[in-house]
């Protein structure tokens, strides 16, 4: 153990420094021209160490956030359904999921702080994970910490293969260091590492799904510049206007300034234009209509949506109201759930699993950690669906009953959906009797006397 510390509190001059576009694209064409190891980003300076860093890009993806109305509406709505459910123990009978209950040691993630809730801690876990792509967090006494993401790096170590050789990194810890403090070195175990989406340039680290639609939000933003601008300068079409050759430059000047103060703004549109001394104006350019502004912007705001994994019709874009109305709203909030929400939730159980004890020790593995989505108002079509699932499983069990099959396989089979787990008893509806029984009937009546007949 006292060799291990001292090794991880050597400093760490190799790091994988991918942190923008421009670095993929670097270091995709190292790749291609090196054999391929350079596009790991790993500049390796001590024998079997290297360190993998979070994007530095953090600030400017939390601007975005902060400015951009598309993206902060797609992030909320993610944050929204994400921190509703709860966490619980969730036993597992033979492998297959079975019943959640709760103990004092999920107290951790019920109340993470001082003040905190499960929905305040989930909502900053996938804040985290949406803009850095990871989310970090430990447990100090009976506290949930968080780790800000770029100031994490994960501390690798070379794996070497029996029969010699490297065979990729192993994750051997964390290492957090905030601005002007000491750093902090974490065992995996110690760390609750959050990553939903995996960069495909890192081991272990995790990717923003802001990254691929970068160049989406900046053209948001210039559409919505050159939409202020538009109202700023006229909010009416661009004028060129022509003044007769023998104009001075004085007048000219003084013709300019006359016309910018008169019909120049939002509050000077509209004017009508009256002109003299030979001046000529042409219209140039085209209105919002003319060049179908909405239509441009929409396209980008739905693929902003799509990659943040949100139906466009689930945050209102005029995109998904024009494509689809709030009649199957519950076909997009159903893939919303299914194909986004879970899916993290599962993720998070995971990730957090190793901050809290499960009962009995966890060592047997009949018990996991797990979410609790039953209450949540967003999912209350599923639960109905599930309601009539239940329905239709309950006539199944007592189909198979009635038939001749044993109760325990029958809820065998169902729950596995196994038909070959059935244990037929041999015996048959309606008696469940052996054909040709000879097991004694009803007593039959006594025959009447002559004195009663």
């Amino acid at each position: 153990m006292t060799s291990l510390w001292q090794r991880s509190r050597r400093p760490k001059s190799g790091t994988r420094d991918i942190a923008t576009l421009e670095d993929y694209a670097a270091a995709l064409q190292a790749s291609l021209g090196y054999g391929g190891f350079s596009a790991l980003g790993i500049t390796q300076t001590q024998p079997g160490q290297a360190a993998e860093r979070s994007p530095t890009d953090l600030p400017g993806y939390a601007q975005l956030f902060a400015t951009n109305p598309v993206i902060w509406a797609c992030m909320v709505a993610r944050m929204s359904v994400f921190s509703a459910p709860r966490f619980a123990w969730q036993r597992l009978n033979n492998g297959i999921p079975s019943e959640m209950f709760g103990t004092t040691e999920l107290r951790l993630l019920e109340a993470p702080w001082p003040g905190g809730t499960t929905q305040d801690l989930l909502a900053r876990v996938l804040q985290d994970a949406d803009l850095a792509g990871n989310s970090y967090w430990t447990r100090h006494e009976d506290e949930a910490v968080r780790l800000r993401p770029d100031w994490v790096q994960i501390v690798l170590e070379r794996r070497r293969h029996p029969h010699g050789g490297d065979l990729g990194w192993r994750r051997f810890g964390y290492w957090y260091q905030e601005p002007g403090c000491e750093p902090v070195f974490l065992w995996p175990e110690e760390v609750a590492h959050f990553a939903p989406t995996p960069d495909p340039l890192a081991t272990f680290r995790g990717m923003s799904w802001l990254t691929p639609v970068l160049r989406e939000t900046q053209n948001d933003n210039l559409m919505a510049a050159h939409k202020r601008k538009y109202f700023e300068n006229a909010a009416t079409p661009n004028l060129v206007v022509r003044l007769a050759k023998e104009v001075t430059p004085e007048a000219f000047s003084k013709f300019k300034a006359k016309m910018d103060a008169s019909h120049r703004g939002v509050e000077n549109a509209y004017k009508t234009l009256f002109l003299g001394g030979g001046a000529d104006v042409t219209i140039v350019g085209s209105d919002f209509k003319q060049m179908d502004f909405s239509a441009v912007q929409g396209a980008g705001e739905t693929r902003i949506a799509s990659a943040a994994g949100v139906p466009p019709i689930i945050v209102g874009l005029s995109e998904g109201l024009k494509a689809a109305t709030y009649s199957n709203y519950g076909q997009a909030r159903r893939r919303f759930a299914d194909g986004t929400i879970h899916p993290l939730w599962q993720n998070a159980a995971g990730s957090f699993a190793p901050l809290v004890t499960p009962p009995g020790g966890g060592g047997s593995g009949a018990v996991r950690l797990w979410y609790d989505a039953r209450h949540v108002p967003f999912l209350r079509e599923d639960a109905k669906d599930a309601a009539e699932i239940q329905g239709v499983q309950s006539r199944t069990i007592r189909t198979l009953v009635d038939a001749g099959y044993t109760p325990e396989s029958v809820m065998a089979a169902v729950t596995a959906s196994d038909w070959s787990l059935l244990d037929h008893t041999g015996l048959f509806s309606v008696q469940l009797q052996k054909p040709g029984s000879s097991e004694p009937g009803p007593p039959a009546l006594p025959a009447p006397t002559e004195e009663g007949s």
